[in-house]
Parts: C-alpha cells; structure tokens; sequence
C-alpha cells in the first residue's frame, strides 16, 4: 500500500500478452517510472519486456496496475487483496468493466495517483471451500466476481440442494435441478450472475447473491443474501461430474456429499477511480443505458 503520506515506491505490474496494445502500453509505463524513480515489479509472463526488473511478489508494492480486460484485473485484485493494495484496471479488451480507464491515458493517470488526485473504490470479497463429506476441507479460495457450482461433461442438469447458516442452525433453502449456481459478490452482479438473470447490485450493498443457471423449473428465482449469511449448496446427483470454478479461473472437482461453503472473505479490493467515475456512470456507458443522451461507450 501506499505509504503515509501517499507516497508509491514500487508498481506491481500484471498483464495479458494476447491483447495488440500490451506493448505500448508498456511502453508507456516504462517511461513513466524511469523519469520518476519508480521500481517496477513484474510478473514472470512479462519478465522478457522488463528483464532487469524484479518479479512481481503481492504485498510488496503500493499499486498494481494491470493490462489486459476484467479477467486480468480480478487475477491481480485476488493475489493483492489479502494486502488490500490499490488496483488501477487498464482495459486492453471489449467490456471492460472493472478496470479505470484506456491505454492512452496511462502516463496521465498515474500522475494523478501520485498526486492523490483519485478514491478507492472497495469492493468486497468472499471466501470459498468445499467442504468433502469425509469431513475434511479443501483450500479457501479468494473471490472477487463469483464462485461457480457448474456441470461438466456431458450436457445434463445436476440437483442440489442449498442451505444457510451452519450447525444446529443451518436450514435448507431449496432443492432444485438445474446446469449450476452462481454464488456471487455484488462486483459480479454484472457479469456471469447477470448473463443467467440474476440482478444488478449497487457494490455499496453487502450482500450474497445467488443465481440458478438454467433451472427446471421457472419458480426458482435469483436470491440476495445478508453478506453475514454462510451459504452452502451440496451436490445431490449420484455420480455427477461437478465443478467449482472461481473467478472463470480456479477450481476444483467435487464429487456426491461435497459441499461448497461460501462466506464473506476478510481481504478487499481497492479500484483506483477518479473524479467523475461512478459505479452508475459505468452502467450507462458499458451497458449502453445512455445512448439517447450520445455518452461514450468506452
């Protein structure tokens, strides 16, 4: 994190090489930190651009910048939040949700980071585990966006039943059949939790949402949680093939018995912002909700 008095030291970098703009973007970053006596750590996937520069270690710098899409930015915000390090998003994909701003406005938006000329917008994280049915646990697992309890293999609903609470209190919710549920934070409310109908969460709202994919039946509906509720859903179909997929990218397997738990997380996320933008300034833009008005989609 910063230092106290607002002082940033070293720049955590993490990007995507598949995107076309990558290497002006580093460009543009190099030339920033070198007139500014900034040390640049980097991840290894980039080492060959920086390659006298240290690698990227989380909790040892006091900003994260990331270039690529959203994917890229919730990869570095789970290996910071623990350290609850500020993250400044830079979009080299389509949507672009999460991250702050566009590759040509990099040198001017750190400038205004090193003049404090920003806010932290946070957004909460939550923790989960499967809990196996011979009692044991596996890894917790950071999440940003979204735990996803989905099928595999071939195209088959799965039942499972979901409960809250825990011990003597738990209390089933439902049991239902359907291709998975999304166990998300209000951040990804406006991504896969959206896609399968699930509502739009202002990130000021500490909450658990709960969406069925595809369910078998049109009465069961998305579910918004207190964020102090302990969430579990338990894998009911014999001999299913059942995946937990974290943020579109970590996982594991669970078999019948296993359980998901899912509960607020103790790290955060810091977005870097700016004056002007808002979580509802973003809607109008990224889901086109102001094209009358002529606003710019980027």
């Amino acid at each position: 994190m910063p230092g106290a008095d607002g002082s940033i030291t070293r720049i955590g970098l993490i990007g995507h090489s598949a995107y076309s703009g990558l290497d002006a973007a580093l460009d543009s970053l190099r030339a920033f930190v070198d007139a500014r006596g900034i040390e640049l750590c980097v991840e290894e996937d980039l080492a060959r651009h920086f390659p006298d520069a240290p690698r990227f270690q989380p909790g040892s710098v006091d900003l994260l910048v990331t270039l690529g899409g959203d994917g890229t930015l919730l990869r570095g915000a789970r290996l910071v939040a623990p350290y609850h390090t500020p993250v400044l998003g830079v979009n080299l994909g389509y949507l672009g949700f999460l991250t702050s701003i566009q590759p040509g406005e990099l040198h001017t938006s750190l400038e205004r980071v090193l003049a404090g000329d920003y806010w932290l917008d946070e957004r909460l994280t939550l923790e989960a585990r499967v809990a196996q049915r011979d009692g044991g646990e596996g890894t917790p697992y950071v999440v940003v966006n979204d735990a996803v309890l989905h099928k595999g293999g071939f195209a088959r609903v799965i039942r499972l039943a979901m409960y809250i609470g825990e011990g003597d209190e738990r209390e089933e919710v439902a049991s239902y059949a359907a291709d998975g549920i999304i166990l998300s934070t209000p951040t990804g409310s406006t991504a896969y939790s959206l896609s399968a109908g699930g509502a739009i969460v202002v990130p000021a709202v500490d909450c658990i949402l709960a969406t069925p994919i595809c369910p078998h039946t049109l009465a069961v509906r998305p579910l918004v949680m207190p964020i102090t509720t302990v969430v579990s859903v338990e894998v009911l179909t014999p001999s299913a093939e059942v995946m937990l997929t974290v943020d579109g990218r970590e996982g594991a397997a669970l078999t019948p018995g296993d359980r998901l738990v899912v509960r607020r997380g103790e790290a955060s996320v810091r977005l870097v912002r700016f004056p002007g933008q808002s979580f509802f300034s973003t809607l109008r833009r990224k889901l086109h909700w102001a094209i009358e008005r002529g606003e710019q989609t980027r």
